[in-house]
């Protein structure tokens, strides 16, 4: 009998294929709506394999409805929906998908910051809405980027590939990470400061930090106050690593100049939300990996990942590795 594995999203046929090939394959046959609670609840009571997107909460609760779980491979880097300590007290792997994202993320990262520097958005809008009546001097004039300082908070692998990009434009680098990083100091020209000093000398600051219990709400009032008044915020990462009740005061009180957001702390965002009526404000609906290319190779390494789990191996990507050793003596 083939193992059983529940996929929370619809996946290209491509990919779901390769699964079928080898397992007993259910799949929530929608693309844009998430699977409901209750579904989920049903589902993983007997499922082997559990492919999931980062808009699940598999939380404690969850977990202990399964009973034959034996990994949960999330499509996504990050893995903050999952209760990682209930699955490793389980013994459930759990798989992330690093790596395949890094330049499309960066790229969109770019593209964010320069969207938000030059007003694009708000360009756009002023355009199509008929306001553009001639060329005046100062008209949506934005904030230059070549030259400017960037600060990189969390110098991983997207973080390198952001400093990467805004070499490109003579940026000066400045990065703060919970370690020194000599290798890439050479290589990039970047220096490291203290997250304090970042914020003070940065025309730019791109949060590049994972969602933890450290760095939740990293940026708050206090951080905000340091930074200059013609400074931009950029997020990328998640939205809960920024407090957006303190960001919104600080950009009606014009403590900094403007932010560019593609994740929020709830998502979908709710149309009230007070950010999006800011026209100093860049939103996105958590797009940092979207492209063709980049989602298809996340849905493939996650789909590697749980075909490992599955057949007895320690995937390349286990997040919860302590649980290696409980593996090997069970195998």
């Amino acid at each position: 009998m083939k193992q059983k594995v529940y996929i929370t999203r619809k996946l290209p046929e491509q990919i779901v294929n390769g699964l079928r090939q080898n397992f007993d394959v259910t799949m929530w046959e929608d693309e844009a709506i998430p699977v409901p609670r209750e579904v989920l609840e049903k589902e993983i009571v007997e499922v082997d394999g559990l492919f999931c997107m980062l808009t699940e909460q598999i939380d404690e609760s969850l977990i202990e409805k399964a009973t034959k779980l034996k990994i949960i491979a999330n499509m996504a880097v990050g893995y903050n929906n999952i209760d990682l300590q209930s699955a490793t007290d389980k013994g459930i792997m759990v798989t992330n998908t690093p790596g395949v994202l890094t330049e499309t993320t960066a790229d969109l990262t770019f593209a964010l910051l320069l969207a938000t520097a030059r007003r694009l958005i708000e360009a756009t809008d002023y355009l199509k809405n008929g306001q553009w009546k001639s060329w005046s001097p100062m008209q949506l004039t934005g904030q230059d980027v070549h030259g400017a300082t960037l600060g990189i908070i969390g110098l991983g692998r997207i973080g390198k590939a952001l400093a990467k990009r805004a070499k490109g434009f003579d940026m000066n680098l400045v990065y703060y990470n919970r370690s020194r990083k000599y290798e890439e100091e050479k290589e990039l020209g970047i220096e490291f400061v203290s997250l304090e000093e970042l914020l003070k000398v940065s025309d730019f600051v791109c949060v590049m930090v994972p969602l933890t219990s450290q760095t939740s709400y990293m940026i708050g009032a206090e951080q905000l106050a340091l930074m200059k008044e013609t400074s931009i915020l950029i997020n990328t990462a998640r939205g809960d690593i920024v407090d957006e009740q303190a960001l919104y005061q600080a950009l009606v009180n014009r403590e900094i100049w403007a932010a560019g957001l593609d994740v929020f702390e709830k998502e979908p965002v709710p149309l009230n939300h007070p950010l999006l009526a800011l026209p100093n404000v860049v939103t996105l609906p958590h797009i940092g990996s979207a492209s063709i290319a980049t989602r298809l190779k996340m849905a493939g390494l996650a789909a590697e990942n749980l075909m490992a789990g599955l057949a007895g191996a320690i995937p390349d990507n286990l997040v919860n590795s302590e649980i290696t050793s409980m593996l090997k003596e069970k195998g």
